[in-house]
């Protein structure tokens, strides 16, 4: 690339593609553009790095744990947080406001609060984040990294359980050994996928249960779906409330009964039961 007029328009056209749909793969830059022009190379690399992420959180009466989640997440100029409220009655909107200024309500139904964020969402790369969950350190640019590859629909963290207990750690490696084989995603996981990925998905399916399974189905035909470590820190209260062993049986049942039985996931919901 001896002419320069070829070089600037060359750099031109991959500047608006990392800035408009952020695909490239840093082995891009280790092929082409990294050995001849490092500098320049660093700073489009950096363009992806930064490419904004919308935090979308569904709420509903989640006052006695909402102001400790949101206290943890490290927010920079790059990260924007949403949250969306299905219906609380508790204070859980006054304590999301004490955070950000994009505070929304909309009908009750995770599948919609979540539809609602994503519309209302300026990044280009959509976090899709439970209030009772905790990012691992480095949990945005772990994304940003993993999203850097063309060839990833989506992705989400392993799961990890904030609770001591041998029996935790089981139910871990059997929700993580079930990500390997079956590439689902489950919400308490993090979902992460590019904005145009999820609006060419088609957001998620209307249902009352299992949308974060079915949305998965649809985004494996879109590209790979990447787990990534360290895991993410999901709080231990539905297992403690319920039972360890009463509530991975009835999970894994509830998700079998999906899957395989195609049994409607407005017939599952009568045996699902939200923990606050």
């Amino acid at each position: 690339m001896k002419d320069p007029g070829v070089l600037n328009y060359a750099l031109n056209t991959l500047y608006y593609i990392l800035t408009t749909s952020c695909r490239l793969d840093m082995s891009y830059f280790n092929k082409v553009g990294y050995n001849l022009y490092s500098p320049i190379a660093r700073q489009l690399f950096g363009l992806v790095m930064n490419s904004k992420i919308s935090i979308i959180m569904p709420v509903l009466n989640e006052a006695g744990n909402l102001r400790n989640t949101l206290s943890r997440l490290d927010l920079s100029r790059n990260e924007e947080l949403i949250i969306v409220d299905g219906g609380s009655s508790d204070e859980t909107m006054a304590i999301a406001r004490e955070f950000t200024g994009k505070v929304y309500r909309t009908k009750t139904g995770r599948a919609s609060v979540m539809n609602y964020g994503a519309r209302k969402a300026a990044g280009d790369i959509l976090l899709f984040f439970h209030s009772d969950c905790i990012l691992p350190e480095r949990g945005f640019d772990i994304i940003r990294e993993t999203l850097s590859d063309g060839s990833v629909a989506a992705g989400a963290f392993f799961l990890g359980i904030d609770h001591p207990g041998l029996c935790f750690r089981l139910i871990e490696f059997g929700a993580n050994l079930r990500s390997r084989v079956t590439s689902l995603i489950y919400g308490d996981q993090g979902m992460f996928l590019r904005k145009e990925v999820f609006e060419k998905a088609g957001g998620f399916a209307d249902i009352p249960l299992m949308e974060d399974v079915e949305i998965s189905g649809r985004l494996k035909k879109l590209g790979k779906i990447i787990f990534v470590m360290p895991p993410v820190k999901a709080s231990p209260r539905r297992w403690l409330k319920e039972g360890a062993l009463y509530t991975t049986l009835r999970d894994w049942a509830l998700a079998f009964s999906y899957k395989l039985l195609k049994v409607s996931p407005e017939t599952l919901i009568k045996y699902y039961r939200e923990v606050r």
